[in-house]
C-alpha cells in the first residue's frame, strides 16, 4: 500500500473510512468446527430438541459460546424445527393452573396409548409432581386395571410419602372404587378435572408430550421390554439432565435438591 501510493496502513484505512482491525482480519474457516461438532452430535442425540433446550445443555455441559454465534451456526445448518401453528380458540378466560409450592402437595396422573410393531396395543400410566415437574412413574403394560393403578401409588408413596392432591381424569381406572379406598386410607384428596378440558392438568400433559415426542414417536418397538428399557432411560435423564424453563433452567431433581438440600438420593 505505501509503495502505490506513499501512504500508512492508518492513514490508508482513515481516507477509505475502514477500521484497521477489519483490514487485518482473516477468517478461520476452521473456528466454528468445535460449535458444528458439538451441535450435530446433541441433535443427533436429542433430535426432539430445539434451539432453547440444546444451547441450554451445551452450556451445562460447560461450553461457554455466545447464543448468537451457536443459533448462526444452528441455522446454517438447517436444525431449525418447524414451529406448530396454533389453532384458533374463541375467546375465553381460563384460570390460571394453579403451581403447587411443596413436594407432594399435588400430583398429576394420566394414562397415554400406543401400539407395538405387530400392531399389539399397550398402555402407559403415568405420574407427576406439580412442584418440581419431576416425573415419578411411567408404567407400561398391555393392560392397567385399577388395582395395579393402587400398586403404582404405594411404589411411589413408599419412597417418596403420599400426596395431599391427585389430580387426574375420569378414565374408569381412575374413578374406580380400589383407587377410592384407597385414597381415603390415606388421605388423599382425588381432584378429577371436568370431562374435554385436558389442561386442567396441564403439568401431566407437557409430560406426556415430551415423552410421545422423545420415546413413543421416535421408535419402534417390538415388545414390551423394548419401551420400559427405553422409557426407563428417559425417564432419569428427564429428571436429572433435562433443563426446564419453568424452572429457571434447572432439572426437576436440581430444582428439588434447591428447595431442599438434604435430599441427597431419590430413596430420601
Amino acid at each position: 500500500m505505501q509503495q502505490h501510493y506513499g501512504l500508512s496502513e492508518r492513514q490508508a484505512c482513515r481516507a477509505v473510512g475502514l477500521t484497521r482491525s477489519v483490514y487485518r482480519y482473516h477468517p478461520r474457516p476452521d473456528r466454528d468446527q468445535e460449535v458444528i461438532t458439538a451441535l450435530l452430535e446433541l441433535a443427533h442425540q436429542k433430535p426432539e430438541f430445539g434451539f432453547g433446550k440444546l444451547f441450554q445443555i451445551l452450556r451445562r455441559r460447560g461450553y461457554g459460546w455466545n447464543h448468537k454465534r451457536v443459533y448462526r451456526i444452528y441455522c446454517a445448518l438447517r436444525l431449525n424445527k418447524r414451529r406448530k401453528g396454533k389453532r384458533r380458540l374463541p375467546s375465553r378466560n381460563p384460570a390460571p393452573l394453579a403451581v403447587s409450592l411443596k413436594v407432594n402437595e399435588c400430583w398429576g396422573a394420566d394414562f397415554m396409548s400406543d401400539v407395538l410393531w405387530h400392531g399389539r396395543r399397550f398402555r402407559t400410566f403415568n405420574v407427576v409432581d406439580d412442584f418440581n415437574r419431576e416425573g415419578l412413574a411411567v408404567e407400561v403394560d398391555l393392560n392397567l386395571p385399577s388395582e395395579r393403578i393402587v400398586r403404582v401409588l404405594e411404589r411411589i408413596a413408599a419412597w417418596r410419602g403420599y400426596p395431599q392432591k391427585l389430580r387426574l381424569d375420569n378414565g374408569p381406572e381412575l374413578i374406580a372404587i380400589a383407587l377410592a379406598d384407597w385414597a381415603e386410607s390415606h388421605k388423599v384428596k382425588l381432584e378429577f378435572i371436568e370431562p374435554g378440558k385436558p389442561m386442567q392438568n396441564g403439568f401431566i400433559e407437557r409430560f406426556n408430550r415430551s415423552y410421545r415426542e422423545a420415546v413413543l414417536d421416535m421408535y419402534i418397538f417390538q415388545t414390551l421390554a423394548e419401551v420400559k428399557e427405553q422409557t426407563e432411560k428417559w425417564l432419569r435423564e428427564y429428571n436429572e439432565e433435562r433443563p426446564h424453563e419453568s424452572l429457571g433452567n434447572l432439572t426437576p431433581r436440581e430444582f428439588l435438591l434447591s428447595y431442599n438440600p438434604e435430599i441427597s438420593s431419590y430413596g430420601w
